[in-house]
């Protein structure tokens, strides 16, 4: 009897696991459209990809409860698509999904958005949406018409806004922004509420509003904060160019970085200067890399340590002429004035022993051997250099 038990204990188990895990059912797309007009209900689709960590754990802890796929099955006709094969791509596109997972809320009748949301939600938040996009008045089509019938509407514009940016990015915000703010005169932008119509849309770093701001910071920094301007100018700056230095794409990043530093303002300079940096690297133009250091390091990083570091470590790994790395030299030694360290003298170390400077790069490596014997550190790195400085 205990070996039947135990058995029927080893089979059940995997049995009742494999019944609450969710696996996604890949009717095709214009079956599942053509099912929910036929029903008269609306399209549920979640677009995912198998690597996604918050698109499998919304599987998991989300889609594996039987409650939340009745609800949904008994008001939509529901698909399931994965952006990397071909509907699932098609419909990342036609949709303009830049996160994962997204879910969309579909007309049948005519593929209109009703509803949109992105990213993994917890299950009493994804449900309280899921009944939000029912609700015809809270639905896209309904709040944008709203909106549009009176663009200067604050409140309805804010209706409008925050329902659609639950499923899209902010880029996809800033043509309604830029309906309302066009009812705006100049002087009517500086207030609380424009500030935050200006920092959840505004988007191009050359548009009226945005400029406006910058030449009038001190005003917009009594209604909202000097740090909430901050923040909105790095996040404009941001979403100008990381998109083409996460696609590698050198061409328009070039062109758009000049659009950027066009606001000469020292804070973008910096930003524009770590994300010169960062393509250089991902892309290996070391001369590139160079010339950027060599004109902005000492003006846009002297204070930062490990910023000095960091580029004196890659000028150890792809510069080759000695001027340069005497100049990556200099800087890492102001590196080590802000905070004497073991890394930062090993560093020092290294590039005087490439340009072949033995005496120097000993002292350095020597001073390295004392600060890990200070700190009880291995010395295994510093102790193979001595040696090889000791061999020459």
């Amino acid at each position: 009897m205990r070996f039947l038990y135990l058995f029927f204990l080893f089979v059940s188990v995997p049995f009742i696991q494999a019944q609450n895990q969710f696996v996604p059912d890949d009717t095709p797309y214009t079956t599942a459209l053509e099912n929910a007009k036929t029903q008269g209900k609306p399209l549920f689709v979640m677009l995912y990809a198998d690597w996604c960590p918050h698109c499998n754990l919304m599987k998991k802890e989300v889609f594996s409860d039987p409650a939340v796929l009745a609800f949904l099955n008994k008001n939509y006709v529901c698909v399931w698509k994965n952006i990397e094969k071909e509907e699932g791509t098609a419909l990342k596109n036609k949709f303009n999904t830049k996160s994962l997972p997204t879910f969309l809320f579909i007309d049948p009748s005519n593929e209109t958005l009703l509803y949109a949301l992105k990213g993994e939600l917890k299950k009493e938040a994804f449900m309280a949406e899921v009944n939000a996009s029912l609700n015809p008045k809270l639905q896209l089509p309904y709040l944008e018409k709203e909106f549009l019938a009176d663009p200067g509407n604050s409140v309805k514009f804010f209706n409008y806004l925050n329902t659609l940016k639950k499923g899209k990015d902010r880029t996809d915000l800033s043509v309604p922004t830029h309906i309302y703010l066009n009812t705006q005169s100049d002087a009517q932008l500086i207030s609380e509420t424009n500030w935050r119509v200006i920092a959840n849309g505004v988007t191009d770093i050359k548009s009226r509003e945005f400029q406006y701001v910058l030449s009038h910071e001190k005003e917009f920094a009594a209604v909202a904060s000097q740090s909430r301007i901050d923040r909105k100018i790095e996040s404009i700056v941001s979403e100008s160019l990381r998109p083409y230095v996460d696609n590698l794409d050198t061409t328009n990043y070039y062109k758009q970085r000049e659009v950027t530093k066009s606001v000469r303002l020292q804070k973008i300079d910096s930003m524009v200067f770590k994300f010169d940096l960062t393509l250089a690297e991902r892309t290996e133009k070391w001369q590139f890399y160079k010339k950027v250091t060599l004109d902005n390091a000492q003006k846009l990083v002297w204070n930062d340590a490990s910023a000095l570091k960091d580029i004196g470590q890659t000028y150890l790994k792809h510069i080759s002429d000695t001027e340069s790395l005497k100049k990556s030299i200099s800087w890492v030694k102001h590196a080590i004035e802000l905070n004497d360290s073991y890394d930062g003298n090993l560093l020092l170390a290294r590039l005087y022993n490439k340009i072949k400077d033995k005496k120097s790069a000993l002292q350095y490596a020597r001073d390295a051997k004392e600060i890990a014997k200070e700190m009880n550190w291995n010395p295994k790195e510093v102790d193979a250099l001595l040696t090889e400085l000791n061999t020459k």
